[in-house]
């Protein structure tokens, strides 16, 4: 017998270390060749590591969310054959496909073994559940045994005490909560609770508080958020929707957006943008990508509608659907959900009257959709109800001046609420 030793494989691209997201095996469990052991993600790429050989797993190198460094230990594997090690320098090329943003389902971590308990020598019976809850009597224990059961939301009241004069001792408390301990009855009929359930930030929600971390504490934001009557433009969507089949694509307000979007970046092109903060160069584009902040099981990524300059409505939209689903079932590829050069983040039902959004770094420029509602306007005569939606856009202040954040504002509400100029060519 001998074992093998798997290390960290080089990912390509110039990158140190990778962070262990999921674990496919543990130790104790048989492997083949091939199987996948683990996955790995880094700035760039989610990678699954296969093993090359076929055994059992003995040492698990790394724990979820742990951050592994190229060529370290990663997996030791008993074999039949020499002892040997994987060769880190590289990963097959099918597995370099999967995409930093694409949801990744992490499974939990291998359970920690529990410290095995002193044997005793003479094990004491169970004592008999009370069966009536004395209020008035306080139970007699030391104050490490009154947190353990605090913490364990266990009423002392209900443990029977060996100790002297009754008193309650950690026996006991381990005695109780072998037989399940049933939840205290209600005094008050209010309980406190105390438990804390610790959570560790791996994976893509990693990825998500780094980049807003890194968009909010590099980029000083301005907000700027505008009332836009859509009535004119829902008249419209219900129209060109009205005879398609249950089977066929329906248009939803963001195709609209979309176009309006490329139209009013003509005329202020400083607004598509990406902004190298280090090198201290704008980058203006004369291709529109626009970003769609979605939301997935895993959380959020933005696909990427490229070239809408170059799309109609219903191409906007078609495309829209498909990176939505893409993104979804975590099937987008890496160009689909990178190089965005402006982005738009959508709520849908749940959009509220205002939002801050957080612009998608290095861009200069988010726009926000917040919720239709019917409200009244005044026509000048009399009070009429109108389909209002708020539009809450963000920029940034280093790029883009209070001025012309408004004057682009005001230039997308204009052909929002006159729809046919959307369609105008010229």
């Amino acid at each position: 017998m001998g074992e093998f030793i798997i290390k960290m494989p080089d990912v390509g691209e110039g990158v140190a270390e990778a962070e262990l997201v999921e674990w496919h095996v543990k130790p104790g469990d048989p492997v083949r060749e091939d199987m996948v052991l683990a996955a790995v993600m880094t700035d760039k790429a989610t990678v699954e590591i296969p093993s090359p050989v076929t055994g059992k797993v003995l040492w698990l190198g790394a724990e979820i969310g742990d951050t592994v460094a190229v060529k370290a230990p990663l997996v030791r594997i008993e074999t039949a054959g020499e002892e040997g090690e994987a060769p880190p320098d590289s990963v097959p090329e099918a597995l370099a496909e999967a995409v930093l943003d694409e949801p990744v389902a992490v499974s939990a971590p291998p359970a920690a073994k529990a410290s095995p308990k002193p044997e005793r020598t003479e094990p004491k019976p169970i004592p008999a559940p009370r069966e009536a809850l004395d209020v008035s009597k306080k139970p007699l224990a030391s104050p490490a045994v009154r947190l353990r059961a605090k913490d364990s939301g266990v009423d002392l009241r209900q443990v029977t005490g060996t100790g002297p004069a009754g008193r309650i001792t950690h026996e006991d408390l381990d005695l109780f909560l072998s037989r399940g301990a049933q939840p205290a009855p209600a005094i008050t009929g209010l309980l406190r609770k105390t438990a804390v359930e610790e959570i560790k930030v791996t994976g893509l929600r990693r990825r998500i508080a780094e980049k807003m971390t890194l968009s909010t504490s590099r980029i000083p934001h301005i907000t700027y958020v505008e009332e836009v009557d859509m009535t004119a433009l829902e008249d419209l969507r219900a129209t060109m929707n009205r005879d398609r089949k249950p089977d066929q694509l329906k248009l939803t307000v963001l195709p609209f957006l979309m176009r309006a979007l490329v139209k009013t970046i003509a005329d202020q092109p400083g607004v598509n943008a990406t902004f190298d903060d280090g090198a201290g160069i704008i980058h203006r584009h004369a291709a529109v990508h626009i970003g769609i902040a979605t939301q997935t099981p895993a959380g959020l990524t933005v696909p990427v509608v490229r070239h809408a300059e170059a799309r109609g409505i219903w191409d906007c939209a078609a495309e829209l659907n498909r990176l939505a689903d893409a993104a979804r079932t975590g099937t987008a590829t890496r160009d689909e959900l990178t190089g965005s050069t402006i982005t738009v983040s959508s709520l849908g039902a749940l959009g509220g009257i205002a939002s801050t959004p957080v612009i998608n770094h290095p861009e200069v420029a988010i726009v926000g959709v917040n919720k239709i509602a019917v409200r009244p306007v005044w026509d000048g005569t009399q009070f009429v109800p109108r389909k209002i939606m708020n539009l809450s856009s963000s920029f940034d202040h280093r790029v883009i001046d209070g001025w012309d954040a408004a004057t682009f504002v005001q230039r997308l509400k204009t052909l929002l609420e006159t729809p046919a100029l959307i369609f105008v060519e010229g």
